[in-house]
């Protein structure tokens, strides 16, 4: 039999990230697969009401409830989403931070971004007289 390297199944538990509509950028989980354009998710902590939503607005994490069984009321789901602590792992994640950087980006004003530019700007100007009197002092 092969061996499959796709690991992020649609399945009961699995925990996901909302694209699109009110809730996007919100983690929840699959509580009920309806059929094979939608799934009934349910966001306690996350504030993502229980809903039909379709796969093509979803990004499936790596993240699952094992334990959480078919139609999950939204106390068993919010128990076993604290419980597994998901919510600290995705914010620890490479791909939280990275969300988090560019919402950080997008939401800065003209200000900010003069204030970056000078910033890096010093630090250019930081790591060059650095860099030449390293080479003047090997020379």
């Amino acid at each position: 039999m092969v061996q499959s390297t796709f690991k992020r199944f649609v399945e009961v538990g699995r925990v996901v990230l909302v694209n699109d509509g009110p809730s996007a950028g919100n983690l929840a989980v699959i509580v009920e697969i309806i059929d094979h354009n939608r799934a009934l998710i349910d966001g306690p902590t996350t504030s993502v009401p229980r809903q039909a939503f379709p796969y093509r607005n979803l990004i499936l994490t790596p993240y699952t409830l094992a334990s959480l069984p078919r139609g999950a009321g939204n106390g068993a789901v919010k128990k076993a989403f604290e419980k597994a602590g998901v919510l600290e792992k995705w914010q620890s994640s490479g791909w939280a931070k990275k969300l988090a950087a560019r919402q950080q980006r997008k939401n800065a004003s003209d200000f900010d971004r003069f204030q970056i530019q000078l910033a890096k700007k010093s630090r250019r100007d930081d790591v060059r007289k650095a860099y030449i009197k390293e080479k003047k002092a090997s020379a």
